[in-house]
């Protein structure tokens, strides 16, 4: 049977058998957990989480070694490894999961499984970021090796909000019951995972499911994977599917905040001088969030960024129309051309800074306070970002219209190491 998806089918979700963490076998969950790879503040945070447990899940998403290649065949190494002792163990049936996070003001509950792959000419998942070669090319190699889906991407859906039927009904249903786990991570939030076992609940969740699209919040490059390694495999079979936790942003609303930039080896004072009759330049008194609240108000009325590294704040606002004219492509919607990741992108990194997309150039911080820390503690620029409106963003991935890669942060996101999905097991 041909197993790979259509646009016809909507998004279509199928229970898998997840490997998980046996709790008897480590310190705590909370300890064997992480956030997101490329959430992971390295080195430090990084260090951190390899020495919370020796069987954290960063020792499989960031392995540490000489050579890519060495890196990913640690991974499967440890990977196997830790199956064959028990650390991890799958599921023993195929199940879809509830997964709920909890803190900080936020309850977000949402469906864990495999969701059938469809590439953007199908409409049925939007990106709305660019995606880098290198990165992909780095994600590929890993899951390629440990042939497993390490972590879950975070997709976005809208429900008609009748909470009734459908998902949303077999979400709230399920939560009564008992979780499989229950931990709480070093930031405050409480995670639960249950088992959707009945198979009612799993065909009024297909059938519901069966009638959306969905955005992409978080996890781009790991899609641009999932639907590159599809492409290696001409049979069907597990490759077709991606590890995805679907979220109904109607029933729970998502947080979106910026990712920030770390422009290596340009000190603040030569980030300013360059911006000499192009930007409104002025200081700002800290502490940081005073300095965000200046950021925040400036945006109302336009581009605007906050730079930081040499012990103060720089607000950086009002660009030049003519910069603008001759540097933002004129191809896009207003929408795309008038954000403020395409203005530093096409008029400040590219033009200004003349700074490569690298990452020996450029380092992308999605925590506020690290990124000021370490551009002081390197005597670079810190580029502090405004963030986007989810309408805005929905609105140009329906159009086609990738934004600048990077360009928000979607949250609260999964945690990594609660479910893992092994391709061996389909």
């Amino acid at each position: 049977m041909n197993t790979r998806g259509t646009a016809e089918q909507g998004l279509r979700l199928i229970p898998f058998r997840g490997l998980r963490y046996v709790p008897e076998r480590v310190g705590s969950l909370s300890a064997v957990t992480s956030p997101p790879y490329d959430v992971v503040v390295r080195p430090d945070g990084l260090l951190h989480l390899e020495s919370a447990d020796p069987h954290n899940i960063v020792r499989l998403i960031l392995p540490q070694a000489e050579t890519v290649t060495a890196r990913n065949e640690q991974a499967a190494a440890t990977l196997d490894s830790w199956l064959a002792e028990g650390i991890l163990a799958p599921d023993a049936e195929p199940t879809l999961y509830v997964y709920e996070q909890r803190g900080d003001g936020i309850l977000q509950r949402g469906i864990v499984g495999a969701l059938a792959l469809s590439g953007p000419a199908d409409g049925v998942v939007l990106p709305h970021e660019d995606v880098m070669a290198h990165v992909v090319e780095d994600r590929a190699d890993l899951m390629r090796t440990t042939a497993a889906h390490l972590e879950p991407l975070l997709l976005t859906y809208r429900s008609d909000g009748d909470a009734a039927t459908g998902a949303t009904a077999v979400i709230e249903r399920t939560v009564e019951g008992p979780p499989l786990l229950a931990t709480t991570t070093e930031d405050g939030f409480r995670h639960r995972l249950w088992a959707v076992t009945d198979p009612a609940d799993r065909a009024e969740t297909t059938a519901d499911l069966s009638r959306r699209q969905a955005l992409i919040a978080d996890g781009h490059h790991r899609w641009a994977t999932y639907l590159r390694l599809q492409q290696e495999h001409a049979d069907p079979g597990p490759w077709d599917f991606g590890l995805v936790l679907l979220v109904d942003t109607a029933r729970y609303p998502l947080r979106v905040r910026s990712i920030h930039r770390l422009l290596h080896g340009l000190p603040v004072a030569d980030a300013l001088a360059a911006l000499t009759g192009l930007f409104r330049v002025r200081e700002v008194e800290g502490p940081l969030p005073h300095a965000l609240d200046a950021l925040a108000a400036a945006a109302t009325e336009g581009n605007a960024f906050l730079l930081a590294g040499d012990g103060g704040f720089h607000l950086v606002d009002r660009p030049d129309e003519a910069l603008l004219a001759r540097t933002v492509p004129a191809d896009r919607p207003d929408a795309w051309r008038t954000l403020d990741a395409t203005v530093l992108h096409s008029a400040l990194l590219d033009h200004v800074w003349r700074i490569p997309d690298d990452p020996a150039h450029i380092a992308y911080i999605h925590d506020t306070a690290a990124a000021v820390e370490q551009a002081e503690r390197n005597g670079s620029t810190a580029v502090l970002m405004h963030p986007v409106r989810e309408e805005l963003v929905r609105d140009l991935a329906r159009q086609g219209v990738t934004m600048p890669r990077k360009s928000t942060s979607f949250g609260p996101k999964p945690a990594t190491g609660l479910v893992l999905r092994s391709l061996a097991l389909g």
